[in-house]
């Protein structure tokens, strides 16, 4: 690691919105960057920024050769409990990586009812999406005992920020379950968390994991009731149990079954993570605020 802080050449895989956000930041700090995407179609974006792109389809890897970051965002697949997209990947470098930050999930946890939890609460996934991510940390423990690589681990909740807020779902009027009902929800503001890759790629400690997200919980029916306030639109009526598990999906569902507070003082301590956004009135402001020209493109 670069005891200077300063930005190391960095490859990164999975450019949607948060790898947009990450290759946009670290080339305004004169980092080199490349990106790998399938879609040929994201290659002008990203060359508009000054990044490499390489077109690849992660679930057929090629060797990658020497980095000193690896910034990996791409989602594992769909279906079963293992990470095989990852798992593929790893076993067909051959160069060199310094150092990989990746993205998990709090969900990695399950339910804690609602207690304040630090990264050492044991992992208990619940549904099959948080066993593929379990499986993707512990593959990245194999990976780096074998390559003598370093891993940083950042484990995140709800993601929101400009076109990340469930706005037809407030259209819809769709109802949120009654506060008192209502479980513990953790977030972060997608600028938030691309700056907090940067960091655990310059400060974290090798072997870590980070909670990502603004440290100011509350619960999911207060996060739409915000939301509908700032956009203008009726808030969701409040149901109970009973009632909204008839209405929601069942991956909806999953997370009102799921209650936690996560402390992200390790982040804070270790990483000098402060967030920009503290709280969801911050964020949300920023939500509506009208866009930065310069980011036009990787919007």
């Amino acid at each position: 690691m670069d005891e200077t802080g300063g930005i190391k050449p960095a490859l990164v895989a999975g450019c949607g919105d948060i790898g947009l956000r990450v290759v946009r930041a670290l080339r305004r700090s004169g980092g080199e960057v490349t990106a790998i995407v399938r879609d040929p179609q994201k290659a002008g974006v990203l060359q508009a920024l000054g990044a490499g792109v390489r077109i690849e389809d992660l679930d057929d890897p090629q060797d990658a050769g020497d980095w000193p970051w690896l910034f990996w965002f791409a989602p594992p697949p769909t279906n079963g409990g293992r990470d095989t997209r990852l798992r593929g990947w790893l076993a067909a470098q051959r160069g060199r990586i310094g150092r990989i930050v990746y993205i998990s999930t709090s969900g990695v946890y399950g339910d804690c009812g609602g207690r304040w939890i630090d990264e050492d609460e044991p992992l208990k996934p619940r549904t099959a999406r948080a066993q593929r991510r379990v499986d993707a940390e512990r593959a990245l423990r194999d990976w780096s005992a074998a390559s003598g690589g370093e891993i940083v681990i950042l484990r995140v909740p709800g993601i929101y920020g400009p076109g990340r807020l469930l706005v037809e779902r407030l259209r819809q009027g769709l109802p949120v379950l009654r506060d008192e009902e209502s479980s513990y929800s953790n977030r972060v503001h997608a600028d938030d968390l691309a700056a907090a890759a940067i960091l655990a790629a310059q400060r974290g400690r090798s072997g870590a994991v980070y909670h990502i997200a603004d440290g100011q919980p509350t619960t999911m029916a207060d996060y739409f009731r915000r939301c509908a306030r700032r956009l203008g639109l009726p808030e969701p009526q409040a149901v109970g149990r009973a009632e909204a598990q008839r209405c929601f999906t069942p991956a909806m569902w999953s997370f009102m079954e799921e209650s936690k507070r996560l402390s992200i003082e390790r982040a804070r301590r270790e990483l000098g993570f402060v967030p920009r956004y503290p709280d969801l009135d911050a964020g949300l402001s920023a939500c509506f605020e009208p866009a930065d020209p310069t980011d036009t493109e990787a919007a």
